[in-house]
């Protein structure tokens, strides 16, 4: 088990709007933030991403119950997201399972997380997520 990743999941999670400043504790300046929707290079271009983030949801926070490292400097962290989005499911809480694989010296340098895009957005948009319940229904 990686102190460095339960460290880093211990501050990440303690993120919100009003402390973004702290992600250049956690991330070098150059960063590369990736996940299926967002590639984003740099710190700056990373705060503005969180800043816009948490902008848009009345509720975002991560449960973090895996700290796997592979090896010195890289390692995956398991979680569990838990959002509300005014637009979203009229407002009801949303979690979705992911992970993310950290590659860090000091700092976090590459960022990649994984997570279902349709069970994060999608499938909450009224006219796609009906279209996707339906295919998913069809597949089963």
């Amino acid at each position: 088990m990686s102190d460095f990743l339960r460290s880093f999941a211990t501050r990440f999670a303690a993120l919100d709007a009003s402390n973004l400043y702290k992600l250049n504790e956690l991330y070098s300046h150059d960063i590369h933030f990736s996940d299926p929707l967002h590639e984003v290079h740099g710190l700056a271009a990373l705060q503005e991403y969180f800043t816009e983030l948490y902008a848009n949801v009345s509720e975002l926070g991560f449960t973090f119950h895996g700290f796997d490292q592979i090896k010195e400097g890289s390692g995956y962290l398991r979680w569990t997201l838990h959002y509300r989005h005014p637009r979203l499911r009229r407002g009801q809480l949303i979690q979705v399972e992911g992970c993310s694989y950290l590659l860090w010296h000091e700092q976090v340098y590459r960022h990649r997380d994984y997570f279902d895009a349709g069970a994060l957005l999608y499938e909450h948009l009224p006219l796609m997520g009906r279209a996707i319940g339906w295919l998913k229904g069809r597949l089963a």
